[in-house]
């Protein structure tokens, strides 16, 4: 309840009325100050649809100055906020607030920690993926060093996703390939990354990726070019409370390989 308390103290001094008032100039309130925050506060329930009817005179539409500033001044306790006069002060507040009451300002509360720790989850699910394609490009900066220790932290080591990378670019290595990056002529970007699937322990992300490479091959100097746009699609598992990557559908996988290998 002490988090509520002062989530609503902040959210008073959000409010564009009290912004736009001389309140938004001052950084500590005085007595006078209270007393323009009642009025405020009056003025706003007066209209109040939630206090038309009987829930007016159940709870009152004003609150004094002194309940005001007893309110923003005294730290929590459970004892002196428990008692029903209080809780209705923080009905009105709430409906201040734009709230139907006390309730349901704790379910929004609740609610938007829940989307917010929903979008701190899918934000690292997004940058796995974003780190993952970082590193790809480094690894294929590293050929014909053929080094895929490089994807210890995003790909499992048993995963098929691992073993395709490794399979493709080792006949790569083999064959002498070098990434030509002077001048920028081999980059890479990926865009338009969302969530598909949001599981416990499975999470699905869909992206839109264009690869941009050179390779050429050892002394010969032979050119191979990758020119590639394509939707991937990255099934990510969490394992032994380890989130990596599994898989991945690349309608472009082992084209550059298949190409080579045509006479």
């Amino acid at each position: 309840m002490k988090t509520i308390y002062n989530s609503i103290r902040e959210e008073v001094v959000k409010h564009s009325k009290v912004r736009n008032s001389v309140l938004g100039n001052v950084n500590e309130w005085k007595r006078s100050h209270y007393i323009i925050l009642s009025e405020i506060i009056k003025e706003e329930l007066s209209e109040a649809d939630e206090l038309k009817g009987g829930k007016k005179f159940e709870i009152g539409n004003t609150i004094s100055h002194v309940t005001l500033q007893r309110f923003f001044e005294n730290d929590y306790q459970d004892k002196t906020h428990s008692d029903l006069r209080f809780l209705k002060t923080l009905d009105k507040i709430c409906i201040f607030l734009g709230y139907k009451d006390l309730n349901d300002y704790i379910l929004s509360a609740r609610q938007k920690k829940q989307n917010h720790k929903g979008a701190d989850n899918h934000s690292f699910l997004t940058q796995m993926v974003y780190d993952y394609c970082a590193t790809a490009f480094e690894f294929c900066k590293q050929f014909p060093t053929h080094n895929t220790d490089i994807f210890n932290d995003f790909l499992f080591d048993d995963s098929p996703f691992l073993e395709r990378v490794s399979q493709f670019s080792k006949e790569l290595c083999e064959k002498d390939f070098h990434l030509v990056t002077k001048n920028n002529r081999s980059n890479y970007e990926v865009f338009d990354i969302h969530v598909v699937t949001d599981e416990p322990d499975k999470k699905i992300l869909e992206t839109q990726e264009f690869w941009n490479l050179l390779f050429k091959v050892g002394e010969t100097g032979e050119e191979h070019f990758v020119n590639q746009l394509s939707t991937q699609i990255y099934f990510i598992k969490k394992i032994d409370d380890t989130w990596k990557i599994w898989d991945n559908y690349n309608p472009d996988a082992g084209t550059l390989n298949r190409k080579i290998e045509t006479p």
